[in-house]
């Protein structure tokens, strides 16, 4: 009985992916706990703390499908926490009562934090493989379309050409910084979590750090300095990144939105048969991907403040404020993985019409080169005397409808001292794209 759209039947796969569902999946998570009991058990064979028979025996029996998941449940609710009912499943199951040096010297958090730690570890692996085929669909588009002329705009209002290589070059810009954040976050934030029940791992007389240094080796963590039972900055610094992430992503939908618009008609989403149709207007065709993103990314942005407001722990172990983590982290990663699966798809297969965007740059019948006309009269007039009279000339081409180079022509002050083939080359969008190729190729040679 899917209550979500994560999990509904209908919507989860175009809010999220079955791949990010896994990892934040119950089944993934409580195998997560046997995969490091397990490997806590291995250690302290090791090292001597338990015998080594128990070891064997406890690891043995670490496999999801010997885990009753009802009575899980059962224990759960009842216990206030997962872990538990976990270790008592365990211990049940090993003969001679050798599962009772399961979970020996550990508490319930420190194999929740080191769980979460794990399904991050992979949830982060499946972002940055989006991350990397977004970034290679960019470069491509930017490089295509390196000299392709389009309006620049500016308040929703045409300013200057750009190019749309130009465009895509600085939504590549943003997502290699992403890429880069992420790999820096991974020195802060894949490292385990063992250390008793107030952090300082009293529990064990000999070997204390010995074990938790075998226990993250094992699991591919780093060990930490401290115990950070208490101290979140690691978990919200990945809500901030995928806030971080779904904020550029946002920025690529909304842009497609608007250049979608039949008024515009510059970019449009990969077609499909019927995608994006509407149920009474067959000429339709709607920015499908583009609204999901949004929605999805703007959900994330919350969730990224709601585990800010869980690094707020009182003392060294908390009364809430960590399983605000619980309920955010799944939802985060798995409408961001939608968010990531939408914008591959968008710009993968993105449809670009330059003819619609060298004809939008003519709508205004030259208007657009205001800029470069006053900073071409600067040098004889003054710019800012050049800038009152070209605001002037605009707003007359407006008023009669005709376009702004035969005005300027026809202007004493302006032909004594550029003739009209001046003018003309003045008033050509394609000879006002600035550093814009230059720029495009800057942000690619950056690529690996």
């Amino acid at each position: 009985m899917p209550s979500t759209l994560i999990d509904s039947a209908i919507f989860q796969g175009i809010f999220s992916s079955d791949e990010m569902r896994q990892v934040w999946s119950d089944e993934n998570r409580t195998q997560k706990y046997l995969d490091i009991e397990a490997a806590l058990a291995r250690v302290q064979g090791r090292l001597g703390l338990i015998p080594q028979a128990a070891a064997d025996e406890i690891v043995s029996h670490c496999r999801l499908e010997q885990i009753d998941m009802a009575r899980l449940r059962a224990q759960t609710e009842r216990i206030g926490y997962p872990v538990l009912g976990v270790v008592s499943q365990l211990n049940a199951l090993c003969r001679d009562r050798l599962g009772e040096y399961c979970h020996w010297g550990a508490t319930t958090q420190d194999i929740t934090d080191t769980a979460t730690v794990l399904q991050i570890r992979e949830g982060l692996a499946i972002v940055e493989r989006e991350l990397v085929a977004i970034s290679a669909a960019l470069a491509k588009l930017a490089k295509t379309h390196r000299d392709t002329p389009m309006i620049g705009r500016s308040n929703l209002q045409q300013a200057v050409p750009v190019t749309f290589g130009y465009k895509m070059a600085g939504l590549l810009s943003a997502i290699e910084r992403h890429r880069e954040r992420l790999a820096q976050l991974k020195e802060r934030v894949l490292v385990g979590e063992f250390a008793g029940a107030a952090g300082t791992l009293a529990s064990l007389q000999t070997g204390a750090l010995q074990t938790q240094a075998g226990l993250c080796a094992e699991l591919g963590l780093k060990q930490p300095l401290i115990a950070w039972h208490t101290a979140r900055d690691n978990i919200a610094e990945v809500g901030t990144f995928l806030g971080l992430v779904g904020g550029t992503l946002g920025k690529l939908s909304m842009d497609v939105k608007l250049m979608m618009q039949t008024e515009v008609g510059e970019v449009h989403e990969p077609y499909a048969h019927g995608r994006g149709s509407s149920s009474t207007m067959p000429q339709k065709r709607n920015p499908i991907s583009s609204c999901y993103i949004h929605a999805a990314i703007s959900v994330v942005r919350q969730q990224a403040a709601a585990l800010l407001d869980a690094m707020v722990a009182d003392h060294e172990r908390s009364t809430g404020p960590w399983e605000i983590e619980w309920i955010v982290l799944p939802e985060a990663f798995c409408l961001m993985a939608g968010a990531l699966k939408h914008s591959r798809h968008v710009l993968e297969g993105l449809e670009v019409d330059a003819q619609a965007m060298r004809r939008n740059i003519d709508l205004t019948h030259g208007l657009v080169m205001s800029e470069a006309v006053m900073m071409g009269l600067g040098p004889y007039i003054g710019r800012e005397t050049a800038h009152d009279l070209v605001y002037d000339l605009c707003r007359q081409a407006l008023q009669q409808r005709r376009p702004l180079l035969e005005l300027l022509a026809a202007h004493p002050e302006i032909n004594r001292h550029l003739d009209h083939a001046a003018l003309a080359r003045l008033c050509d969008p394609a000879l006002y794209l600035g550093q814009s190729g230059a720029m495009v190729d800057r942000v690619l040679a950056t690529l690996d």
